[in-house]
């Protein structure tokens, strides 16, 4: 054994005196100041790309942002007592923002899922201390997602003194998000067109906010999955899970878009597939959706624009999903690959779409009226 004592060059500190400046006293710590990557066009033929906020380098991924604010938040005013318990629905990624939430500040959480939440996510969720409430017969209108909050309100019934940060309707959703648009701005100098997932409409609203101000002229695209109603179509059974929803989340600020992508689930394995052989770093339904949609974005528009996008979470989570053939080949989901051009409609109600096809005219489904029309 050498003693770093006698060998050790003049000048320098001991083992002991070296802290990085990535050392961390508490979990919370662990959250934000995540990696921008450039990502070339994944469909091939073109020189351009853009550029991936990989949020899957906070522990649990891009909820661990809203999990940690929305408890601050909620202790701050006095609504979550110390030590009183959480509970919320989730389809996973905020479960585990939650998770951590709840191990930093002491709270006992509960959170409400379906069948569909991935072995993998239910035990993983389990060992960080949650208690997992599984539904299992989905509402006969809101599906799986209203089944699940409607036991949350079970929950809180009997839970006097409970706490559900409600994370669809809460504006304390988007306000967490307003790290992540400042290290976006920092790390990328301009940004023009920003492209996310929309699920509770929290990150989307969240950013595109802050970073209008410092980019008065910024493009906002969503991406929803095909099935969901946020946008004005018809609610199906959905496959992807983390975007899209059956309900109508009321953080989900329609003025802010310019346009919206529906995506289909084989086109999101197929854009999941690409990432990971070409570029290493990929993810789950979310990241493919928005990958698809920025990398065809990136061939049509000028070349100097510069785009950006928000990748949710990595993909670990997913191994026996989106990366399993097991999983993809009975539901048809191999060996599909994404047209070179999304299909367009001219109105959300104009037709039920089941492949990758734009619009741009964004619609709030509970208003009359669209919110906007892009040039």
């Amino acid at each position: 054994m050498v003693d770093l004592a006698f060998s050790r060059p003049a000048g320098l500190p001991t083992p002991s005196q070296l802290i990085s400046s990535s050392t961390c006293h508490d979990i919370d710590q662990l959250v934000g100041n995540t990696p921008v990557l450039w990502t070339p066009d994944i469909r091939g033929g073109s020189p351009r790309g853009f550029w991936a906020k990989l949020e899957g380098h906070n522990p649990g991924g891009i909820k661990d942002r809203p999990g940690l604010h929305l408890i601050t938040r909620a202790r701050e005013r006095g609504e979550l007592a110390p030590g009183a318990p959480v509970v919320e629905s989730t389809s996973g990624t905020l479960g585990l923002g939650l998770a951590l939430a709840s191990r930093a500040y002491g709270h006992p959480v509960t959170l409400v899922t379906d069948p569909g939440m991935e072995p993998l996510m239910l035990n993983l969720l389990r060992a960080y201390g949650a208690r997992v409430d599984v539904v299992h017969s989905p509402h006969p209108v809101g599906g799986w997602q209203q089944a699940r909050r409607d036991r949350v309100a079970e929950l809180l019934r009997e839970h006097p003194g409970a706490y559900c940060p409600d994370q669809y309707n809460n504006p304390d959703n988007v306000d967490a998000y307003q790290g992540l648009a400042l290290e976006l701005a920092a790390q990328l100098g301009r940004i023009d067109v920003l492209v996310c997932s929309v699920g509770t409409g929290g990150h989307s609203a969240g950013v595109s906010r802050v970073l209008r101000e410092f980019f008065p002229r910024l493009r906002l695209v969503g991406v929803d999955t095909i099935g969901s109603t946020i946008f004005g179509q018809p609610a199906r059974t959905r496959v992807m899970r983390g975007l899209g929803s059956s309900i109508h989340p009321r953080n989900v600020d329609y003025d802010a878009f310019d346009e919206v992508h529906w995506v289909a689930p084989a086109e999101s394995v197929w854009a999941c597939r690409q990432l990971a052989a070409a570029r290493y770093v990929s993810g789950g339904w979310s990241v493919g959706a928005v990958a698809l949609v920025s990398s065809w974005l990136a061939d049509t528009l000028p070349d100097d624009t510069r785009i950006a996008t928000v990748f949710p979470d990595g993909p670990h989570r997913y191994a026996e999903t989106v990366y399993s053939d097991d999983y993809c080949r009975p539901r048809d989901l191999l060996d599909r690959p994404p047209a070179r051009e999304p299909d367009r409609i001219d109105n959300p109600r104009q037709r039920e779409v089941t492949r990758w096809t734009r619009c741009t005219t964004v619609v709030d489904p509970t208003a009359e009226a669209p919110v906007r029309e892009a040039a």
